[in-house]
């Protein structure tokens, strides 16, 4: 019995066994407001993750998958230090609630690169600095099979090269950490789908980010596409809804023929006349491209937006024909089931 009872405690002392990995099909929506406000913030007044009720309203719609936006500088206020328990206890109230819902949770670095004011690469923000924080991450969440690393948001103004080696830093932090999920890693530039084999000022992604290296073998790419005129998702037209299409078809291409895969982390459309069956088109397409896209999550829904913002998603309001395509994509064959 002694030897019985040693052995039990011996199991629960040891750490979560890590995930394995999850079914590869992603379909849902961000929900934001925990990447809104200066830093730290008034939580409920400035910024606000997401109630169990706005996440299960969406869940609702037959979604599988939330991005979760969130701030480095709230989880982690000091570079190198322990994450802060009050955040990092938000963000894992979120979390569970949305593997109640039956969502899988993307937790998105929402930092375009940066801790404050200084940039990924520099020397207050070392690779190994953003590697620290994964690393603290993976181990907390590396027995969630619900969970998807989402390394970093829109990185912008950091050459790709320099980017690519804080993104393999970070990778190799959440694999030491022993964390199997699946790691979304973006290129620089915006990594927009629309620019990923063009010259950049940053570099050219689809060159740089073939460098890429998991020792876990389970990453995709992400990338943003948008459709109002210069593909920013900051107007509420839909003018260039065709090119974009045009643009991840051509992006389905390479993916295809360099054996990768990606993730549309956002896309947004507003209920103007054309604008939900253009998103819908987009929407199809990744969906009957699983070889090469392991999903999407269009933008943006979230109690904190203004009620008169064109892309916020409500399933009663202005964007209501726009949920609705995103509903039916969720719901179409091939099933997101297991």
């Amino acid at each position: 019995m002694r030897r019985l009872l040693a052995l039990a405690c011996l199991f629960l002392a040891l750490p979560p066994a890590p995930a394995a990995a999850a079914p590869a099909c992603l379909r849902g929506v961000n929900i934001s407001g925990a990447e809104f406000g200066t830093v730290p913030g008034r939580y409920g007044f400035d910024y606000l993750y997401p109630s169990a009720a706005t996440i299960g309203r969406f869940a609702g719609l037959g979604l599988s998958a939330m991005r979760l936006p969130i701030r480095w500088e709230r989880l982690q206020p000091t570079l190198r230090q322990p994450l802060d328990p009050d955040e990092l206890a938000r963000l894992e109230a979120a979390v569970a609630a949305g593997t109640r819902a039956g969502l899988r949770t993307v937790i998105d670095l929402h930092n375009y690169a940066y801790h404050g004011k200084a940039r990924i690469g520099t020397e207050m923000v070392t690779p190994e600095a953003f590697a620290d924080v994964w690393r603290r991450l993976a181990q907390h969440f590396r027995g969630d099979a619900s969970v998807v690393f989402g390394l970093m948001n829109e990185p912008h103004d950091i050459p790709a090269d320099r980017w690519l080696t804080a993104a393999n830093a970070a990778i190799a932090a959440i694999r030491e950490a022993g964390a199997r999920q699946l790691v979304l890693v973006p290129g620089s530039g915006w990594t927009g789908a629309h620019s990923w084999t063009a010259d950049l000022p940053t570099g050219n992604n689809a060159a740089i980010m073939l460098g890429t290296v998991d020792p876990g073998e389970n990453y995709a790419y992400e990338v943003h596409q948008y459709l109002d005129a210069d593909f920013s998702g900051t107007h509420a037209e839909c003018s260039r809804g065709a090119d974009a299409l045009k643009a991840v078809e051509r992006l389905t291409g390479w993916l295809v023929q360099n054996k990768r895969r990606a993730f549309l982390g956002e896309i947004g459309a507003s209920g103007k006349s054309g604008c939900p069956e253009k998103l819908a088109a987009l929407l199809a397409h990744l969906n009957a491209n699983p070889q090469a896209w392991v999903g999407w999550t269009a933008w943006a829904a979230g109690d904190l937006w203004a009620p008169d913002y064109p892309l916020r998603l409500d399933p009663a309001g202005a964007t209501a024909p726009v949920v609705a395509a995103i509903q039916a994509a969720a719901r179409a064959k091939p099933s997101c089931e297991p």
